[in-house]
């Protein structure tokens, strides 16, 4: 990885970041061994320090969250939206001193949200909120499961509960399970002692299954999230943990009429409405700039609950 901080002004439209803090994603070890000499990381908060031609809204001083793709502020998902994702192939990302984006591609941050937190927003929170809200909302009573206990799922359980939501979490540790109850999970499996967890969670709901699942993992538990899953329920897909091919039975999309909906995070103005719940981030480590392999290296371990931060500066 490398820093290129280049004072160069924003042009019309744009606003410069001092980037402050920057949160690790799971695509960023994908990134990482797949493509070269690029800026990499795409969640980053920090200071406006200057301000385009034609720009409202923002000062210089105020703090804010940069989105995962500032190119999309709303509307319908495209092929343009998506080549704006930070820390891609040919986008460089946050783990800079300074960025220069559209300001349309910014939101404002709370004074009693740190830059450590905000800065765990934009991909995995938003891709949780996208999950639980974007097509048929979670309602009060649902039944949600959620697989893991890294970024997105432990956002997810915030937000569902949120809801009001009933949540049952699978995960490796007892450690883990107690910090996800103490967030509010009703029920938590761990799947190294309860190996056929999809049969555990339809007996916590009396054999009909969740009506929403948010798989994280991907091919190796899709079929069993389908399992566990009720007719005319839901599925949010968002996981490559496990790779992007493996088996699927589609027999049981089709026999019980699930919906699945494949996810690739959202909008700048979901992440306006995420930052206006006033969620607390769970930041599990916070790594200097200089331990920024480190970093990496505990993302790859996957012992952390919640987010891992690198601070870029004071």
């Amino acid at each position: 990885m490398r820093d290129t901080f280049e004072a160069t002004p924003p042009g019309a439209g744009q606003i410069a970041i001092d980037i402050k803090a920057a949160s690790l994603n799971y695509r960023d070890l994908i990134i990482a061994k797949r493509f070269g000499d690029i800026v990499p990381m795409s969640d980053g908060a920090g200071v406006v320090t200057a301000i385009g031609e034609g720009v409202k809204g923002f000062a210089i001083g105020d703090r804010v969250v940069i989105g995962f793709m500032p190119g999309w502020v709303e509307g319908a998902f495209s092929p343009a939206k998506k080549a704006t994702s930070l820390g891609g192939p040919g986008m460089d990302g946050v783990l800079t001193e300074r960025l220069v984006v559209a300001a349309t591609g910014a939101v404002p941050i709370p004074d009693a949200m740190s830059f450590n937190e905000a800065a765990t927003l934009p991909c995995a929170g938003v891709t949780a909120w996208s999950a639980l809200f974007e097509r048929r909302p979670v309602q009060p009573g649902e039944t949600v499961l959620l697989l893991g206990t890294g970024g997105v799922s432990i956002f997810a359980l915030q937000l569902a509960k949120m809801a009001g939501a009933r949540v049952i979490m699978i995960s490796s540790s007892t450690a883990k399970s107690e910090r996800a109850r103490a967030l509010g999970a009703d029920e938590v499996i761990n799947y190294r002692t309860c190996e056929s967890w999809e049969k555990e969670v339809l007996r916590l709901t009396g054999g009909i299954g969740v009506d929403l699942a948010v798989d994280v993992v991907g091919p190796a538990t899709l079929s069993r999230t389908l399992e566990a899953t009720r007719f005319d329920g839901r599925i949010s897909l968002m996981g490559v943990i496990s790779g992007f091919d493996g088996p699927v039975n589609t027999g049981a999309i089709l026999e019980k009429r699930i919906t699945l909906q494949g996810i690739y995070v959202g909008p700048v103005a979901m992440l306006r409405s995420l930052v206006a719940t006033g969620i607390k981030p769970q930041v599990d480590q916070v790594f200097g700039f200089e331990d920024a392999e480190a970093a990496y290296e505990a993302l790859q371990g996957a012992g952390h609950f919640g987010k891992l931060v690198i601070e870029v500066a004071d």
